[in-house]
C-alpha cells in the first residue's frame, strides 16, 4: 500500500465508522483544518498521533505507519479543479490573487507567505442571508533574499 491508497482508506474508514474530523482532531489534541489535512495525506503525523488515530480508526500498522510518511503534497487531481468548492477557491485566487500580492508587499516588502509557518481556521458564522464560511489564514512572512 502506498500513501495515495491510505489516504483513500482512511477517508473511506472515517465515512463508514461516522467519525468526525473534529473528534479525530480532538483526540490528537491537534486543529480541525491540520487533522484533517494529515488524514488527507498532505501531513505528516508523529507516533502519538498516528497510533492514537489508528486505536481509533482500527487501522492496520502499514496505514498508520503511512500517516507518519513524509507526503507528496498537492492534492489537486487537475486544474484547474472540477469539484465546486475547490474550483471557487482556484476561482478566488483568479480575481483577487494580484490583489492579495499587492497588498502583502505594500504591508510588508518583496516576499511572501509561508504556507509551512501556517496557520487556517475554518469557521460558520451565523447571517439572516445565510450562514457563512469564515477562513481565516496565517502565514509568517518571508521576505525574498538577496544574495
Amino acid at each position: 500500500m502506498n500513501r495515495k491508497q491510505s489516504t483513500a482508506l482512511i477517508i473511506q474508514t472515517i465515512k463508514a465508522k461516522k467519525v468526525t474530523y473534529q473528534a479525530l482532531a480532538d483526540a490528537i489534541g491537534k486543529s480541525l483544518v491540520w487533522t484533517t489535512l494529515a488524514l488527507h495525506g498532505q501531513a505528516t503525523m508523529d507516533d502519538a498521533e498516528a497510533a492514537k488515530i489508528g486505536e481509533i480508526l482500527s487501522l492496520d500498522q502499514e496505514a498508520i505507519n503511512l500517516l507518519k510518511e513524509i507526503p507528496l503534497r498537492g492534492s489537486l487531481e487537475q486544474i484547474p479543479p472540477t469539484d465546486p468548492t475547490q474550483y471557487r477557491f482556484y476561482e478566488l485566487l483568479i480575481v483577487y490573487g494580484s490583489t492579495l500580492k499587492a497588498v502583502i508587499n505594500e504591508k510588508f516588502g518583496d516576499g511572501i507567505m509561508s504556507a509551512i509557518d501556517f496557520t487556517m481556521d475554518i469557521d460558520r458564522v451565523e447571517h439572516q442571508n445565510g450562514d457563512r464560511v469564515k477562513i481565516t489564514m496565517e502565514g509568517k512572512f518571508l521576505p525574498f533574499k538577496k544574495y
